[in-house]
């Protein structure tokens, strides 16, 4: 069965319209047949407006008609150009090609060093690579490690410059929300400031206690 648009408001125009049955209607929409019934009731979709397949191209004629001369009969769906439009694309795993992977060590230690706040995940996804080997990288247990060198991954042409900067992006805005419900990561360090070390009092010599006298400035009379 092709999916329709406006699932629930064509299959409210044949209950209207049609004597089909309801699984003939439920199995046109994608609906449950208890679902259509409630829909004959008033108990489903009483505020949706009906759609008329045939006239947004989604049934022709011949098919309604097959489906009214047999109760068995189940209607086939127009693709509908549209409807291809609307369905959400998936993408792929990301694929790397075999002489770009050796690079992707170098790519995945310039993340650790210079972007610490994007995810494995988010590396992973974004490299076409695995946890483990970002893992491996950054403890440096990567049987390459001795030659693993932080590289920009748009210079290596490993993504696009968009895609890094969308990444980097929401890495960053997912860190300072973090932050703010721990309450920020310049608390700390705006506490240490306003705390700040006593001034030392000047050390005063004992013999200055006194003041100064005329025998100490001139020594003892004779």
């Amino acid at each position: 069965m092709t999916d329709i648009l406006m699932p629930k408001a064509t299959a409210v125009w044949l209950v209207d319209n049609t004597s089909l049955t309801f699984e003939q209607i439920a199995d046109f929409c994608g609906l449950h047949p208890l679902e259509v019934r409630g829909i004959a009731d008033g108990d489903v979709a009483r505020d949706i407006r009906g759609a008329d397949p045939l006239v947004n191209g989604q049934l022709t004629r011949d098919e309604l008609d097959k489906a009214h001369a047999d109760s068995n009969y189940r209607m086939k769906a127009v693709v509908s150009r549209h409807a291809e439009l609307l369905k959400p694309t998936k993408t792929g795993p990301k694929y790397t090609p075999v002489s770009r992977r050796q690079d992707r060590p170098d790519a995945i230690a310039w993340f650790v060093r210079h972007h610490p706040e994007v995810t494995d995940a988010q590396i992973a996804k974004l490299l076409g690579t695995t946890k483990a080997t970002i893992e491996s990288v950054r403890n440096r247990t990567h049987w390459n490690s001795p030659n693993i060198k932080p590289v920009d991954p748009v210079t290596l042409g490993l993504v696009g410059q968009l895609q890094l900067d969308e990444v980097v992006k929401k890495a960053a805005e997912k860190k300072a929300k973090d932050d703010a419900k721990r309450g920020g990561p310049t608390l700390d360090a705006a506490a240490e400031e306003a705390v700040e070390a006593e001034p030392e009092a000047p050390e005063v010599d004992e013999r200055d206690q006194g003041g100064h006298t005329a025998e100490s400035v001139f020594g003892p009379r004779d």
